[in-house]
C-alpha cells in the first residue's frame, strides 16, 4: 500500500486542498437551513423586510462560497486523482521493465493489461472519493447532527435512532455487495485474455474459419462478467429504497411530534423547516458513505493485484560493483544446470560443460524442447543458472552490468518483433546514434537491402505494428540487421533464418564471416544446411549435449546427426519428422516446403 500511496508525489498539495475545500463547502451548506429559519422566524413571521433582506444577502454569499468551494474541490480532486493514476501506471510499467523472463512468466499478459487499465481506474475513482466524498459526507453527517441538536435535542433523539437503524441496514447491503464486486473484477482477466488472444491471432482465426467459436468464447467471458455485475449492482440498488423507507418514516414521526411542539410554542416553524433539511442532508450523506464503501471494496481487489506487481522483485539484479568491460566474445559453460522455476527438480539443462573461443561460429541443432533456446538465454542473462556458471570474456555474466552485457550479446529471438515506425527507426533500436550509412551496411550483411531498395520509400518505409506489412523472411532479416547494429562481441541467432530461403541463408552466413569475423556467432537451426559450415556443431537432446564437432565429424560420431542429415539431404525435414516402425526418422518430402 505504501508503494501505491507514494505515487501521489507532486500532487500532495491537490490531495490536501481537495478535502479542505470540501469541508468549506459543507460549512456553507449547513448554514443555509439555519439562515432560512432566521428568515422565516425573524422576517416573514414578523413582517420584517429588513431582516429578510439581511439574511437573504447572507444566504446568497454563503451559497456563492459553497459553489466556489465545491468547484475548487472538484478541480483539485480531479488533478490529484488523475495525476495519481498516471504516476501509478508509469510505476507499474517501469517495474515490469525490470522483470526477468521468470518474473514475467508469473503474470499473464492479459493480467498485466487489466492491472494497468481497469484496476488503476478503480483505484483512481476510489482515491478521488476518499479525498472528496469520503471527507464531505461524514463531515456533512456530523454537522447536520450537531445543528439538529442545537435546534431541538428532543426531536434529534428520534433522528439519531433512525440514523442508527439506517446505518445498520446499509452496512448489511454493502457487506454483501463487497463480496460480489470482489469476484466480479477477477472476471476481467478472462475477458481481456479472450480479446488479446483473438486480436493477436486474427489471421489464424480467419484462416481456420473459427470466428463463430471465438465469438462464443468471448460471449461466455462477457456473459460471466455481466452476470457478476448485475448481481452486485442489484444488491447495491437496495441502498436507495432502504434509505427512502427509513428517512420518510423519520420525517413522518418528526412532522407529527414537531407539529405538536410548534403548536405548544416550544419549536418555531423556521426551526422545524431547518430540522427537516438537516435530516435529509444526514440521510443522504449516510447513503453516499455506503456507496463510498462499495467503491473502496471494489478497489481493494485492484489494490491487491497492483501490489503484487509492485512488490514483485526481479530474479535478476546487478551486484553493488559491476564490470563494464568485456575482453572478447569467448563463452564458457562451467557445469551448468538450469531450471525455469526455483525449487523444482525438473531441470531443463543438465551439467553443460562447454567452451567457445572468441570469433568461433557454433551451430546448435536438436529437437523441439531439447533446451537450445534455454542454453543461449543464459549467455545474455535473461535467466540465471541453477548450478555452475556462465562466463563471457572470461567473466561470470552475473558480475557484469546487465545493460552492458546485453549490449554486447546481441540476440535475434525465435519470435521476431518489429515496432510501428520506419525501417530505419527499427534498425536504430540496435544503435540510437547510427547513421543511415551504418544502417544500410547492416542491412547488406543481413541481405535485407535487396527488398528494402524495392520499396517506394526505401529505408523510410513505414512498418505496421508487429511488422504486419512485411513477410516472415523480410522480418527476420530486418531483425538480424537490427542486432548487427550493436556491433556485438557475441551474436545469437535463435532459429531466426527459418523463413529465409536456403540461398539467402547461405549469403547471410557468408556476410557474417566477412563482415564480423571477430564476433562469436551462435546459430540455432532446424536445417543442417544452416549450420554445416560452422566451426563446431552441438547436438542437444533432453537438455544434454549428445554430440559436438564439425559437420564431417558428427556424420561419423553422432547417429542422430547422421540420421537427420540423411533425411534432409533426401528432401526430408528436421527433428520433428515422422518415424517408421523401427523408430528411424523418415522423410515426408514436405519438410523443405
Amino acid at each position: 500500500m505504501n508503494k501505491i500511496l507514494a505515487q501521489i508525489k507532486q500532487y500532495t498539495a491537490d490531495t490536501i486542498l481537495t478535502p479542505v475545500y470540501a469541508m468549506l463547502e459543507v460549512v456553507m451548506e449547513v448554514l443555509l437551513p439555519y439562515i432560512t429559519a432566521r428568515i422565516i422566524d425573524e422576517g416573514i413571521t414578523k413582517n420584517d423586510l429588513g431582516a429578510v433582506g439581511k439574511y437573504g444577502g447572507i444566504m446568497v454569499v454563503a451559497a456563492i462560497i459553497s459553489l466556489l468551494a465545491g468547484m475548487m474541490s472538484g478541480v483539485h480532486g480531479a488533478k490529484a486523482s488523475t495525476g495519481f493514476a498516471c504516476n501509478l501506471r508509469e510505476e507499474i510499467y517501469r517495474k515490469i521493465q525490470t522483470f526477468s523472463f521468470a518474473n514475467i512468466d508469473k503474470f499473464s499478459t492479459a493480467g498485466l493489461v487489466t492491472r494497468m487499465t481497469t484496476d488503476v481506474t478503480n483505484i483512481q475513482n476510489a482515491f478521488q472519493m476518499c479525498i472528496r466524498i469520503a471527507v464531505r459526507a461524514p463531515f456533512m453527517l456530523i454537522s447536520s447532527m450537531i445543528m439538529s441538536f442545537v435546534i431541538s435535542p428532543k426531536m434529534s433523539t428520534m433522528f439519531v435512532a433512525a440514523l442508527v437503524f439506517l446505518a445498520i441496514a446499509l452496512s448489511c447491503v454493502v457487506a454483501f455487495a463487497m463480496k460480489t464486486f470482489g469476484a466480479a473484477f477477477q472476471k476481467y482477466d478472462e475477458l481481456n485474455a479472450s480479446v488479446q488472444e483473438n486480436v493477436s491471432a486474427i489471421r489464424v482465426v480467419k484462416a481456420y474459419v473459427r470466428e463463430d467459436y471465438e465469438k462464443e468464447k468471448f460471449r461466455k467471458a462477457s456473459g460471466n462478467l455481466y452476470n457478476m455485475f448485475v448481481k452486485a449492482e442489484s444488491i447495491v440498488a437496495l441502498n436507495n429504497p432502504v434509505m427512502m423507507l427509513v428517512s420518510y418514516s423519520a420525517i413522518i414521526a418528526i412532522s407529527w411530534f414537531g407539529a405538536h411542539m410548534v403548536v405548544g410554542g416550544t419549536l418555531s416553524t423556521g426551526e422545524l423547516t431547518s430540522l427537516f433539511s438537516y435530516i435529509f442532508s444526514a440521510f443522504i450523506s449516510l447513503m453516499i458513505l455506503s456507496f463510498v464503501f462499495v467503491m473502496i471494496s471494489m478497489s481493494t481487489a485492484s489494490i491487491k493485484r497492483i501490489s503484487e506487481v509492485l512488490d514483485e522483485e526481479s530474479d535478476l539484479a546487478n551486484k553493488p560493483e559491476v564490470i563494464t568491460d568485456m575482453k572478447d566474445g569467448s563463452i564458457d559453460f562451467d557445469h551448468v544446470t538450469f531450471a525455469y522455476f526455483k525449487g523444482e527438480n525438473k531441470d531443463v539443462l543438465h551439467d553443460i560443460d562447454l567452451h567457445i573461443k572468441s570469433g568461433e561460429t557454433i551451430g546448435i541443432i536438436g529437437p523441439t524442447g531439447s533446451g537450445k533456446t534455454s542454453l543461449v538465454n543464459l549467455i545474455s542473462r535473461l535467466y540465471d543458472v541453477k548450478e555452475g556458471k556462465v562466463c563471457v570474456g572470461g567473466v561470470d555474466v552475473r558480475d557484469y552490468d546487465m545493460e552492458f552485457l546485453r549490449n554486447n550479446v546481441s540476440v535475434v529471438l525465435q519470435k521476431n518483433v518489429l515496432f510501428s515506425g520506419s525501417i530505419i527507426d527499427n534498425l536504430r533500436w540496435g544503435n540510437e546514434e547510427a547513421t543511415e550509412e551504418e544502417c544500410i551496411e547492416a542491412c547488406k550483411a543481413a541481405c535485407a537491402d535487396e527488398f528494402i531498395e524495392r520499396m517506394p520509400d526505401k529505408y523510410n518505409t513505414h512498418i505496421e505494428r508487429g511488422g504486419a506489412n512485411v513477410s516472415g523472411g523480410q522480418k527476420q532479416r530486418l531483425c538480424i540487421a537490427r542486432a548487427l547494429m550493436k556491433r556485438p562481441k557475441v551474436l545469437i541467432l535463435d532459429d531466426s533464418t527459418s523463413a529465409v530461403d536456403t540461398a539467402t541463408d547461405a549469403k547471410i552466413k557468408q556476410a557474417f564471416a566477412e563482415k564480423i569475423p571477430g564476433t562469436t556467432k551462435i546459430i540455432i537451426a532446424q536445417r543442417i544446411s544452416s549450420v554445416e559450415m560452422a566451426d563446431r556443431i552441438l547436438v542437444i537432446e533432453d537438455g544434454v549435449i549428445t554430440g559436438i564437432g564439425t559437420h564431417e565429424e558428427l556424420l561419423k560420431t553422432s547417429e542422430t546427426y547422421a540420421d537427420i542429415y540423411t533425411s534432409q539431404a533426401g528432401g526430408g525435414g528436421d527433428f520433428d519428422r515422422p518415424e517408421n516402425a523401427d523408430g528411424k526418422a523418415v522423410a515426408t518430402g514436405k519438410e523443405g516446403e
